[in-house]
C-alpha cells in the first residue's frame, strides 16, 4: 500500500497510533461543530497551524498538503458563495481544508501497520454485530491515505507536464492523473487480494 509515512521524531510521531487518531479525530469533530461564523473561521485555521507547528512536522508541510487539494477547496468555496454567502463560505472552506490537512497529518506520522492495528482494536466490537473488525479497519485506513495519495498523483502529472512544457489544459491534466489513479487502484487491490481479502 502506497503511504504518505513520513519517519520523524516529534510529539505526533512518538505518540501511540490509536493515542494520535483519538486526538486527530476529537478535534476534528470539535471543529465540525463550531458556527460557519468569521470567529470560528479564525479558531479552526489557527488549529490546524497548531497541530502542524509541533517539531517533526512544520508549516511547509500543511502548505503543501492545502496546496495538492486547492481545487477541491476552490471547488468548495465556489458552491458555498453561490449559495450560503460570504462568511459560511470562508467558515466551511476552512473547516474543509483543516479536516484533509489532519487527516494528512496522521498519515504523515503514524505507520500504517501502527494505524491499522489501531483502528481494528478500537472496531473490536463490531464483531458482536457480526462485522469483520479487520476489514472495517482496512476501508477506514484505506479511506483515510486515498485523499493525500490522489492529490499526490495530481502533483505527479503537473510536475510531468511542467517539465516537458506543457500548459494548464484540464484535458491533458486528466488523462494521465485517471491512467495513474486507475493504476494506482490497481495495485491497491492486488496488494489486497495478496493478503486474503475478498
Amino acid at each position: 500500500m502506497l503511504t504518505l509515512y513520513r519517519p520523524g521524531s516529534g510529539p505526533w510521531h512518538r505518540l501511540p497510533a490509536g493515542a494520535t487518531l483519538a486526538v486527530l479525530l476529537v478535534i476534528v469533530l470539535a471543529l465540525c461543530l463550531l458556527p460557519a461564523t468569521w470567529p470560528a473561521a479564525a479558531v479552526t485555521a489557527a488549529v490546524a497551524l497548531a497541530c502542524y507547528a509541533m517539531p517533526g512536522t512544520g508549516w511547509r508541510q500543511l502548505g503543501r498538503q492545502l496546496w495538492t487539494t486547492r481545487w477541491i477547496l476552490l471547488v468548495i468555496t465556489i458552491g458555498q458563495l453561490l449559495f450560503l454567502g460570504t462568511e459560511a463560505a470562508v467558515a466551511n472552506t476552512t473547516r474543509v481544508g483543516a479536516v484533509i490537512a489532519l487527516s494528512a497529518l496522521l498519515s504523515l506520522t503514524t505507520p500504517v501497520t501502527a494505524l491499522l492495528d489501531a483502528m481494528e482494536r478500537a472496531l473490536g466490537p463490531l464483531a458482536l454485530l457480526r462485522v469483520d473488525p479487520q476489514r472495517a479497519a482496512l476501508v477506514l485506513t484505506v479511506t483515510l491515505s486515498t485523499l493525500p495519495v490522489l492529490a499526490g498523483l495530481a502533483q505527479q502529472v503537473r510536475d510531468a507536464q511542467r517539465a516537458r512544457g506543457g500548459g494548464r489544459s484540464l484535458r491533458h491534466f486528466a488523462m494521465p492523473f485517471l491512467v495513474l489513479a486507475l493504476k494506482h487502484a490497481d495495485a491497491l487491490g492486488d496488494a489486497l487480494s495478496a493478503r486474503g481479502v475478498r
